[in-house]
């Protein structure tokens, strides 16, 4: 009996034995689809007021700037543009936006552009950036023919697209 133990014994330690390499570790492989699609965004800041109240004698036209406003850009595509249009203005007057361009990567800016109901491009190539603190000054120009206009608001709408 003690040699079918000692027997029974050595079989199961001979199986512990030779089982222990096969419990190793198992690996395996799985593939992530992943993706990122073409992303133009534009946020505004600030509060821009614009109030005419001197002119100089024998100018055209009286002006006033509000450099007060700010814009930030993300863009991850190349040959972006910004575009910007506004509410129609009243006879006489006429609303000015002037914004900076992002450095970097060619981008630039149109200058001082009347705004109008179609858009009409502010920046141009402006090639996969984040930024923000981008100035944008208004300018509000008032002929003699405006008259007086009582406080009013503007809506100036701004359209970043993706390049080619």
């Amino acid at each position: 009996m003690l040699i079918k133990n000692a027997r029974h014994a050595a079989a199961v330690l001979a199986l512990v034995i030779f089982a222990i390499p096969a419990a190793q570790a198992q690996s395996d492989g799985q593939t992530v689809e992943y993706s990122v699609a073409s992303i133009q965004q534009i946020a505004l800041s600030g509060a821009p007021h614009l109030d005419i109240i001197t002119a100089t004698a024998g100018t055209p036209a009286a002006s006033i700037d509000d450099a007060t406003a700010t814009y930030a850009i993300w863009t991850n595509t190349s040959g972006c543009t910004i575009t910007a249009s506004a509410t129609a203005m009243p006879p006489g007057l006429t609303l000015s936006a002037n914004l900076t361009a992002p450095t970097g990567g060619g981008a630039s800016s149109a200058g001082k552009v009347s705004l109008t109901t179609t858009a009409q491009t502010m920046v141009s190539g402006i090639t996969k950036r984040q930024v923000s603190g981008l100035g944008i000054t208004y300018s509000l120009d008032a002929t003699a023919a405006a008259g007086t206009v009582a406080s009013a608001n503007a809506t100036v709408t701004y359209t970043v697209t993706a390049g080619a």
